[in-house]
C-alpha cells in the first residue's frame, strides 16, 4: 500500500502496553480488528522497556510473572485476531471527519481513517529524568544507563546506582552479589521505595555487601574516552571521587502527553477524563481512554483495572462499528461463536 493511502480501520489503539494488548483481545471477541501504534520498537510498553525481569504479583490467576512474560502471554492470547502493529512511531494528528470517523496520522507518515480510537498510552510518551552533569551524556548507552535491558551486562562490574525509588532499590538488591561492587546514592535518607526493600538494603550495608551514601553526583572524570569516576557531594558538603565501571540512574519518568494534549480531550493533571465508567469514553465520542492514561473517581492505577476498562470500552465502541448489529454478551467457555473466532474446538459436556 502506498504510504500516502489512508488505511481504513474500525479501531486504532494508541499504546502497545499490557492494557493496549488486552484491548486487542476484547475487540477481537466482538469481531473488531485493531491496529496498534506504539513509539517503542517492540510491544509491551513500560513492562518490557523499564522492568522486563521485574516480578509482577497482582495479575489474576498468575501468582508471579515478569513484565516480559506478561507481554509474551498477551501476544499469544491475541494471535487469533491478527492485529497490525505500527511500531517506532507516534500519533501526531487526530481530526474528526464530517462522516463521524477520524483522520489519524503518525510520525512515520502512516495515515488512517478509523471509526474509533482507544488511547492506552500509559503515562503518555515517557522519558527518563536525566542526570544533569556536564559532559556525562556522551557515555549514555555505554556506561551511563537509565534503564536495564540486559542485567548480565552489569555482572562483575563496579556499579554506582542513583535514586531513591523502587527501580533504584530493586536493581541495587538484584545486582548485589553479581556485580563486583554496588554503591547506592540518594540525595537524602528518606526513600520512596517499598519499606521492605529499604530495610533489606540497609541490612546488606551493615553486612558490607554494598554501600549507601547520601549525596548527589556533581561532576565526572574520564580517561581515554571512558568514564572513570564521578564526583559525589555528600550531605556534609564534602565532594568525594568515586571510581566506577557503570552508572545507573533511576530518577523516575517525566510523562508527556505530547500531541494527545491537542486533540480536544478533557485533561486533568496530564490524564484523560472519561465521561463515565460504563464505556470509558472521553468527551469526544468515539475516542476511549483505558489504563494509566485515564482518570475518574476511584481510579486505581493497576494493570488489572486497565483490563476491566478495556472490556467495557470494547462494548462501548461496538455501536460505532456495527450500528445495526445488536451485541450480545457471550462467554468464551460456552459460546461456539467465540470458539470459532478464537480458533479452538467447542468442548463437549456430558
Amino acid at each position: 500500500m502506498n504510504i500516502n493511502t489512508p488505511i481504513e480501520a474500525d479501531a486504532v489503539i494508541v499504546g502497545g502496553g499490557p492494557v493496549g494488548l488486552f484491548q486487542v483481545f476484547e475487540l477481537g471477541l466482538l469481531e473488531i480488528k485493531a491496529h496498534v501504534i506504539d513509539s517503542l520498537s517492540v510491544p509491551g510498553g513500560q513492562c518490557v522497556e523499564l522492568y522486563p525481569d521485574k516480578p509482577i504479583y497482582d495479575i489474576p490467576a498468575v501468582p508471579i510473572c515478569t513484565g516480559q512474560e506478561l507481554t509474551d502471554s498477551l501476544l499469544k492470547q491475541i494471535e487469533p485476531f491478527q492485529p497490525t502493529f505500527h511500531l517506532k512511531q507516534e500519533v501526531t494528528l487526530v481530526h474528526k471527519r464530517e462522516d463521524g470517523r477520524f483522520d489519524l496520522e503518525t510520525s512515520a507518515g502512516t495515515r488512517f481513517i478509523t471509526k474509533t480510537i482507544f488511547i492506552a498510552a500509559g503515562v503518555g510518551s515517557f522519558q527518563p529524568r536525566t542526570l544533569k552533569v556536564e559532559g556525562i551524556d556522551a557515555f549514555e548507552g555505554s556506561q551511563l544507563h537509565y534503564r536495564v535491558k540486559d542485567p548480565v551486562a552489569f555482572h562483575g562490574k563496579n556499579l554506582v546506582i542513583c535514586g531513591g525509588g523502587d527501580s533504584a532499590l530493586d536493581w541495587a538488591l538484584n545486582l548485589v552479589g553479581k556485580a563486583e561492587s554496588v554503591i547506592l546514592i540518594h540525595r537524602r535518607e528518606d526513600f520512596r521505595a517499598a519499606p521492605a526493600s529499604v530495610a533489606k538494603m540497609k541490612a546488606l550495608c551493615d553486612e558490607y555487601e554494598m554501600q549507601f551514601m547520601v549525596g548527589q553526583v556533581t561532576g565526572m572524570e574520564s580517561v581515554d574516552g571512558k568514564l572513570s569516576e564521578i564526583k559525589v557531594t555528600g550531605a556534609d558538603g564534602v565532594t568525594r571521587r568515586m571510581p566506577l565501571d557503570m552508572l545507573l540512574v533511576f530518577f523516575g519518568l517525566s510523562p508527556k502527553l505530547g500531541p494527545i494534549a491537542e486533540w480536544g480531550l478533557d485533561i486533568e493533571r496530564k490524564q484523560l477524563k472519561v465521561v463515565d465508567t460504563e464505556k470509558f469514553e472521553t468527551n469526544v465520542p468515539g475516542i476511549f481512554a483505558v489504563g494509566d492514561i485515564n482518570t475518574y473517581p476511584g481510579k486505581k492505577k493497576l494493570i488489572l483495572s486497565g483490563f476491566h476498562e478495556a472490556a467495557l470500552a470494547a462494548f462501548g465502541a461496538a455501536p460505532y462499528i456495527f450500528p445495526d448489529k445488536k451485541i450480545h454478551m457471550q462467554y468464551t467457555t460456552t459460546s461456539p461463536k467465540l470458539h470459532k473466532i478464537l480458533g479452538v474446538e467447542s468442548p463437549v459436556f456430558d
